[in-house]
């Protein structure tokens, strides 16, 4: 009981400061400024070699987006979940929901294409910028850290990646929390 109470107010506490710092840059800049991030020399870049017209296009998000009926993101834990979620590109934003603590996504709770285009991807299908879109998309949650960075790098990083290259996607469109 003590623990779900603890619990409870650290998701609290981070959703507290996730909005403070909305109105107090120098907080955000100081939190900014602590974080000691992973730095890669290279970048998995591959250009797109056929005309938009003809790519299939996948969001992948740190936003924390699921579906309603899926399990929630684990924010209890202090490193972050680094497991991911599939969302079929038949979704519709009324379906889905975030969980996610550690910013304030009260915008996108009002239109979930803030984070998650979905529906601005359908247009571009029924416009014919793109061929359409893959099966499924795929969200993560942004924070991770400590012990779940090796997990994210060496087990869902490249479960996603398979994922893509199987659902032939030319076109990855990342999306931030």
């Amino acid at each position: 009981m003590l623990n779900r109470i603890y619990l409870s107010l650290l998701r609290l506490k981070n959703r507290f400061i996730a909005r403070l710092i909305l109105f107090m840059p120098g907080l955000a800049k100081r939190l900014i400024d602590s974080y000691n991030p992973l730095e890669f020399n290279d970048i998995p870049w591959t250009p797109v070699k056929k005309p938009l017209n003809r790519c299939k296009v996948a969001i992948v998000t740190t936003s924390g987006v699921h579906k309603k009926d899926q399990i929630p993101f684990d924010m209890n834990d202090k490193n972050g979940d680094p497991s991911y979620r599939e969302i079929h590109s038949s979704s519709k934003p009324n379906e889905l929901t975030i969980t996610h603590d550690y910013y304030d996504h009260s915008d996108a709770d009002r239109d979930i294409n803030i984070v998650f285009p979905i529906e601005r991807l359908k247009e571009l299908e029924e416009e014919g910028i793109i061929a359409g879109t893959v099966k499924f998309h795929f969200s993560f949650m942004g924070h991770i850290d400590g012990e779940h960075i090796e997990t994210l790098i060496h087990k869902t990083g490249p479960d996603i990646a398979r994922k893509l290259i199987e659902n032939n996607t030319d076109i990855v469109l990342l999306t931030p929390g």
